[in-house]
């Protein structure tokens, strides 16, 4: 047997294997040995069926089958040995005139090589990284906001501006008789609002629906519409008034401190405020961290040039799915992960040169931390080992949900990792700001 390797370019090469009979015919031999002692055919006692019909009946076929186990095998072999890296898998090559009636057999392999770059992690161009800040007017939203939660209603006989009302719309020709509850501050123009303020309890409003509320979600809760109904409703409706409420907003103190984060964990007013910013902020990190991973993974695959074996993998593309596609579905479907593959390129020679690497027990670390988070969240803040140790087992024994966090612990690292050796364009901005900027 002899295996040859032509490169036709960087990024293409061909694989030749010839296969000689004296490299398959003792295995095809001791196959039909086998089958002979083994064979029960009318005539012959079992075991003694003569080896030439044996061989005439299956020779063929198990030859066939010998040659491709040797192939495959062979060529797995060479490619391992060469230390070669592949994109896609080895594509034979059809021959015209291939017969199994000959000796010998010569076989072809397209090959897709990856391509030989550099990465450069820090370049004059910069990342821009984002520090979301808690301002001001978010943090007054949150102290009221805890207000409102922790807050008492307080029963109103006249409408007033902010105030909850309950009541009944009633249209009878669209068959709509709906007690709902709602918040002034969800309706639309000042012509609506002044209708409901001054009203008072046992006071029936005649309404249009045309921009009463500012969102048409509301109004279809509020009326019991079919979400495809809501939008662009159009009638006159009843609004009999049977309830009027305001919340009054809980005092900022003591009480109102050790409701939301415990008994004496917090004293003063400023406290809370440096709580809620330091919360906030938190959160605003993990966004932060996400959308800079992004634009690390768009900046690296825009400033990393490298040509890629597109033919071949087009080629490759057409056989590689369960059902095969045409050469137009192909060019599409390369067209789409072309980019992916670009970083998947660029991760994998970074993590080799940097020996990024994640072992099982920082995974199960890491899934033990996850875990007891999720457990924190239902009041469980102190749960043993034994039992963390216990779920972790059973959480990464699924392999979907294993290679999830396998996932989000890679990136992490290689998040940490593109922080440490690049420097950024870090802009300092507010939360509204940041999904302004990002997410325009």
């Amino acid at each position: 047997m002899n295996i040859t390797k032509e490169n036709i370019d960087a990024l293409n090469a061909v694989v030749t294997v010839e296969i000689n009979a004296e490299d398959y015919q003792s295995k095809v031999d001791e196959v039909l040995k086998d089958y002979r002692k083994k064979s029960n055919i009318p005539g012959f006692r079992k075991g003694q069926v003569p080896a030439g019909m044996i061989k005439k009946q299956y020779g063929k076929s198990v030859m066939i089958d010998e040659v491709n186990k040797l192939l495959q095998e062979s060529l797995n072999n060479f490619l391992v040995e060469e230390k070669l890296d592949l994109l896609g898998n080895p594509l034979p090559k059809m021959k015209e005139d291939f017969s199994w009636d000959a000796e010998t057999y010569s076989f072809e392999f397209e090959l897709g090589l990856a391509p030989v770059f550099e990465v450069k992690l820090d370049d004059k161009k910069k990342v821009t990284q984002y520090k979301i800040v808690a301002d001001e007017d978010l943090i007054n939203k949150e102290v009221e906001n805890l207000q409102k939660r922790f807050g008492n209603l307080v029963s109103k006989d006249v409408v007033g501006e902010g105030m909850s009302v309950t009541g009944t719309f009633v249209n009878k020709e669209k068959e709509i008789e709906k007690k709902s509850t709602i918040e002034l501050v969800d309706i639309k123009g000042k012509v609506n609002v002044k209708k409901f303020v001054g009203a008072k309890v046992g006071d029936v409003l005649v309404l249009k629906t045309k921009g009463l509320f500012a969102d048409d979600h509301k109004m279809m809760n509020a009326l019991g519409l079919s979400h495809d109904d809501a939008h662009g409703f159009e009638i006159d409706v009843t609004f009999a008034i049977e309830e009027v409420s305001e919340m009054e907003l809980a005092e900022v103190n003591q009480e109102l401190f050790d409701k939301v984060f415990g008994p004496d964990v917090i004293s003063t007013e400023a406290e809370l405020r440096d709580k809620i910013k330091e919360d906030a902020e938190k959160q605003f990190q993990t966004q932060g961290d996400q959308q800079l991973l992004n634009a690390i993974t768009e900046y690296l695959v825009e400033n990393t040039k490298f040509d890629l074996p597109s033919g071949f993998l087009k080629k490759w593309l057409t056989v590689a799915g369960e059902n095969p596609i045409s050469d137009e579905q192909a060019a599409i479907e390369f067209e789409k992960s072309e980019k992916g593959l670009r970083y998947q390129l660029i991760e994998g020679k970074i993590m080799k040169e940097h020996d990024i690497k994640l072992s099982f027990e920082e995974l199960k670390d890491y899934t033990k931390g996850f875990i007891k988070g999720q457990m924190a969240q239902y009041g469980q803040t102190n749960p043993e080992e034994k039992e963390l140790d216990e779920i972790a087992q059973r959480v990464l024994g699924n392999q979907e949900e294993a290679k999830r966090l396998q996932d989000q612990m890679m990136s992490q690292k290689l998040l940490d990792f593109y922080k440490e050796k690049m420097t950024f364009n870090v802009k300092e901005v507010t939360y509204d700001g940041f999904v302004k900027e990002v997410y325009k």
